[in-house]
């Protein structure tokens, strides 16, 4: 089998980051422009309770993008990258990056597919040399950003799968060979669509789902 027909799809955060990369550029935004502080908040909370009211998830309703209400999309890209080149690039555990190098000595193709907002994932997916990258946010960012996900691509939760699925379609991969690679129970939806599910530091529901089903389990840490 050709190693082009395979793919090895990851997600970020707790995966091959041993960071939140999300988390570290909100801190990053707040600790720059402090006064966007409670219009974050209020923002946030307004659209969590929202979510909730609407019968969103808990889970679903605290990750909405309130807390970058009008900031403007070329700002995030700006501040992501100043982030990935300073920061999150030595939050890459070691063992990660020599198994994506793995992967490439296979001839595989190397997908990332997180809910991480997209110029932050777009600029950790060039630092980590993937093929293809799927972040979370619209085809067409202009503007400020209104807190709300109306119009964007969300690979979050269940959502990742499809995403998985039309990007293996496209590519003319047979799924039953790939690998995927998540850290949380969220993940489990599109890794158990590949042949080859790997959960890396894997905790409660995760854990205990890879245990069920025989899934590989990994230690991805820095020291």
């Amino acid at each position: 089998m050709e190693g082009t027909e395979v793919a090895a799809y990851f997600d970020l955060d707790g995966t091959l980051l041993d960071a939140s990369s999300e988390k570290t550029l909100t801190a990053y935004l707040t600790k720059k422009r402090p006064w966007r502080i409670p219009v974050g908040l209020v923002s946030w909370t307004t659209r969590y309770l929202v979510g909730l009211l609407t019968g969103k998830s808990g889970y679903d309703a605290a990750r909405n993008r309130g807390h970058f209400t009008g900031v403007k999309w070329e700002v995030l890209e700006q501040m992501s990258k100043d982030l990935v080149q300073n920061k999150l690039i030595q939050c890459i555990p070691k063992d990660a990056q020599s198994r994506l190098d793995w992967h490439r000595e296979q001839g595989h193709r190397l997908v990332l597919v997180t809910a991480t907002v997209a110029p932050m994932a777009e600029q950790m997916g060039r630092a980590l040399k993937m093929d293809t990258i799927y972040g979370c946010g619209p085809d067409i960012r202009e503007g400020r950003l209104s807190g709300s996900e109306k119009g964007w691509s969300v690979p979050r939760r269940k959502g990742k799968a499809p995403i998985v699925e039309a990007d293996a379609k496209e590519n003319g991969h047979d799924l039953s060979q790939c690998y995927g690679y998540g850290n949380t129970h969220a993940d489990s939806w599109f890794m158990r669509l590949c042949g080859n599910p790997i959960s890396v530091n894997p905790e409660g529901p995760l854990k205990k789902h890879s245990e069920e089903n025989g899934w590989k389990q990994v230690s991805w840490k820095l020291p």
